[in-house]
């Protein structure tokens, strides 16, 4: 396995679109890193330039520390997993798993191990025989997969692959692709769009905006304390609450201009001045449901969505019907709409962002 490397890459195309803006990131050999966004961030852009699908229009893409800015990709030594799972109709899948073996002219002893091996690893040996139309669409995932890890590339790059499954098979073959990863240590760069996918799934994430890096880091490291409001609003779920707000006189207390109450920073309002506007931000998990008279205010319940151990409550802050915020209750809490509820605030957090 490699290292990748990408030192200040750029790609503009045609019209003068930055599909990806000045990205310089490091992915040491065995990390599993996960790049997210929204459509049209750079994610996918990104991949592609690793892979040498694209070339750069400036910077360089090193692989094991070598320069392959300039190399085609069938010698970059890299294997792709797509969204589409690109497996050859008329082959069975013990012949899908062997082509690229066969492809690099290896021996024959070697190419029936290695796909003995990884149809084991996989859980696919019963269906060696069969093509791909008698596959299921979790299984078809899985000989795709399966062709990727047989190669022993120097790294693996997933583009979207579990886009067309269906909830639990997508839950089942992410989970194949953790195991995969801890038995294999190798060096894999997952594109998703899907911020609860790159939560569970990466050691470390690199979130996209507008072909730019927005921060990177250890999944609940940016979600314990996100750089952005960008940042703040892409990756949980529950979205976190964003809600006007100006730092108090003396800069230790913010109000929050919606709910009509101050709440005490402990902190957190380190770079503000007194009197400056902020926007802040607190996760539906970081409110609570308390009695009236013990909120630091009071809100109408709109909508109650179940989710299993937990209530999703929609609100707005009394007098306020504009504005909505999300909290998350207990599951067997007793919570109704139009009702008129408490709400705590965890002191210690609260998000500030510049406006």
């Amino acid at each position: 396995m490699a290292s990748i490397a990408l030192e200040r890459v750029s790609r503009v195309f045609a019209g003068g679109h930055a599909g990806v803006r000045d990205v310089s990131l490091q992915i040491p050999d065995g990390e599993l890193v996960v790049l997210v966004g929204p459509s049209g961030s750079g994610k996918s852009t990104l991949l592609r330039l690793i892979a040498g699908l694209e070339t750069p229009t400036s910077g360089r893409v090193l692989i094991g520390g070598r320069d392959v800015t300039g190399v085609p990709p069938q010698q970059r030594d890299l294997a792709m997993v797509f969204q589409s799972y690109a497996l050859y109709p008329h082959k069975t899948v013990r012949e899908n798993l062997a082509f690229g073996l066969r492809m690099r002219g290896r021996p024959r002893p070697e190419i029936e191990r290695r796909v003995a091996e990884v149809a084991a690893a996989l859980q696919i040996e019963a269906l060696l025989d069969r093509r791909p139309a008698q596959l299921s669409g979790g299984q078809r995932q899985r000989v795709a997969l399966g062709r990727a890890i047989a190669r022993e590339p120097q790294a693996f790059l997933f583009d979207e692959p579990l886009s067309n499954l269906d909830p639990a098979l997508r839950l089942e073959t992410r989970t194949e692709i953790a195991l995969l990863h801890r038995r294999l240590r190798a060096t894999m760069v997952y594109v998703t769009h899907d911020q609860e996918e790159a939560m569970k799934l990466g050691e470390r994430v690199v979130l996209l905006r507008d072909g730019a890096v927005e921060q990177v880091g250890p999944p609940m490291e940016i979600y314990r304390r996100p750089a952005t409001l960008f940042a703040a609003r892409f990756v949980g779920s529950p979205p976190m609450n964003i809600l006007e707000g100006r730092i108090g006189a003396e800069g230790g207390t913010v109000s929050l201009e919606a709910l009509n109450c101050s709440v005490p920073l402990q902190g957190h309002a380190a770079g503000f001045a007194a009197g400056d506007g902020v926007a802040v931000g607190i996760r539906p998990h970081d409110l609570a449901l308390v009695s009236v008279p013990d909120g630091d205010f009071t809100g109408t319940v709109d909508v109650v969505e179940p989710a299993g151990s937990e209530l999703h409550v929609h609100l707005h802050p009394e007098h306020r019907p504009a504005d909505r915020l999300i909290v998350v209750a207990r599951g067997d809490a007793t919570v109704r709409p139009d009702t008129l509820v408490g709400v705590h605030i965890a002191r210690d957090r609260i998000h500030l962002f510049a406006r």
